[in-house]
């Protein structure tokens, strides 16, 4: 199965973003801050490996281009995911981010050869139905549309143009010399935003400093190294649509770590969403079994 590999890094690299928001919710270091480290930690490991092994491959100019684009949609998204966290709840903040799918498929179907099939649509409406019912129908009721609120679309529309741009990108050059570009970017862009807003670079406690080198190290190098693996082999949609698994998975995990509660309805909406993001995956399946009968 030539999708086999691309779906266990997915599915790996989902696992260790999960964790994220978990590490957020301890609010260690400030949400600017937090993001610098996340890439900087990254990039402090990826990047003598790329230059000494030889790895790091410049594309051509309009290529780079657009990796660096990537760095700046990536950064911007993680920023503003971090601080809206923090202006609001790590509920709300998480489930308008991941409205990205939507705004993938959008952009897909506008903009990309590649049109997203109808069982994208489908799996999509049931997957945030999931949602909906994993974080419970009253949530919205108590929805605060403040500027946290605004943040935390923001953050799930550039992260939806990061993965369509990407997708294209990784068409062109190989995953190490993206990460290692986007790395870059995004740690000079970080840095010099929160040298102008005058963020503090340490002072933070041993615990502050271990969550920041988590985040660097399992959120950002290792996950995104396996997804970006993922997006290079799979379609856009899929990839996005699929990261809506992170929330469940980081709900077990708040169960597991910071003692939160999971309930019948948050079980069942968690099935609800896996099922959706199941139903992505079955055209190929099908199409195949087509081709099968009529021979």
């Amino acid at each position: 199965m030539t999708n086999a590999k691309p779906r266990l890094a997915l599915a790996i690299g989902i696992l260790c973003i999960s964790v994220f928001p978990i590490l957020v919710k301890l609010n260690l270091t400030g949400g600017l801050i937090s993001a610098f480290y996340r890439m900087a930690i990254a990039g402090l490991f990826l990047l003598p490996y790329v230059v000494f092994t030889k790895k790091l491959k410049l594309p051509k100019k309009n290529v780079l281009l657009l990796a660096i684009l990537c760095g700046l949609l990536f950064a911007a998204d993680v920023a503003v995911w971090n601080i809206s966290i923090q202006g609001s709840s790590a509920t709300q903040a998480t489930l308008l981010t991941n409205l990205s799918p939507v705004w993938v498929g959008i952009g897909s179907f506008l903009f990309l050869k590649n049109k997203p099939a109808t069982n994208f649509w489908i799996g999509t409406l049931i997957a945030i139905f999931g949602m909906i019912t994993l974080v419970g129908f009253q949530f919205f009721l108590n929805l605060d549309f403040n500027i946290a609120f605004l943040l935390a679309i923001l953050s799930g529309i550039l992260y939806a143009i990061y993965m369509l741009v990407s997708k294209n990108i990784l068409n062109e050059m190989d995953v190490l010399s993206f990460m290692s570009i986007t790395l870059i970017t995004s740690i000079v862009f970080l840095g010099v935003v929160c040298i102008i807003l005058k963020e503090p670079f340490s002072g933070f406690s041993d615990a502050g400093w271990l969550v920041l080198f988590i985040q660097g190290i399992v959120c950002q190098l290792i996950a995104w190294l396996l997804i970006s693996y993922a997006t290079q082999n799979m379609r856009a949609t899929r990839v996005s649509l699929s990261l809506l698994g992170q929330a469940v998975l980081a709900t077990i995990l708040a169960w597991l770590f910071l003692d939160e509660k999971i309930t019948f309805q948050m079980i069942v909406g968690g099935l609800i969403l896996l099922f959706g993001i199941r139903i992505t995956f079955y055209s190929k399946v099908l199409s195949v079994k087509k081709l099968l009968n009529k021979n």
